[in-house]
């Protein structure tokens, strides 16, 4: 078993895709999780599905994983986005979500060292990229968070 995993994060909003890979690059990430509950039609051309796993690959070497089970329902996510919903309410549906699902169970936490959770917001004070690494972070042994900004 390895000591402490690290767990990065990013958001790809307000960023070039130049920027984007660059920084993936630089932080030496061996694989993205793509934790958007749509990767498909995004504003950012570079961050669709199909073209990211493409772009991952071809420039860094970055292994691309999707996974929606650790994402928000459609609900949570329009409850607090569309209808302007209060963060704390937004953290507590999502909270009681991963566990509900047992994400730390989904996946073995080594698949996680130097791995870096993707989602859109480009900071992760409001993002749920955060909250998946620090759910992750109290459920697992020694990890440590580096978010990407």
């Amino acid at each position: 078993m390895m000591s402490n995993p690290k767990i990065y994060t990013i958001g790809f909003t307000k960023k070039t895709a130049e920027q984007f890979f660059f920084k993936l690059k630089k932080a030496d990430v061996k694989r993205v999780i793509d934790i958007r509950l749509n990767n498909k039609s995004q504003l950012a051309g570079f961050a669709k599905q199909n073209d990211l796993k493409y772009f991952l690959k071809a420039l860094c070497d970055i292994e691309y994983i999707y996974k929606p089970e650790f994402a928000p329902t459609k609900a949570i996510l329009e409850a607090y986005k569309k209808n302007k919903g209060d963060w704390s309410i937004y953290e507590q549906q999502f909270l009681a979500l991963m566990q509900q699902r047992k994400i730390e169970q989904k996946f073995k936490s080594d698949r996680f060292h130097q791995a870096c959770l993707l989602c859109s917001e480009d900071t992760p004070k409001h993002c749920h990229r955060r909250l998946v690494a620090e759910y992750l972070r109290d459920k697992w042994e020694g990890v440590e968070i580096r978010h990407i900004l």
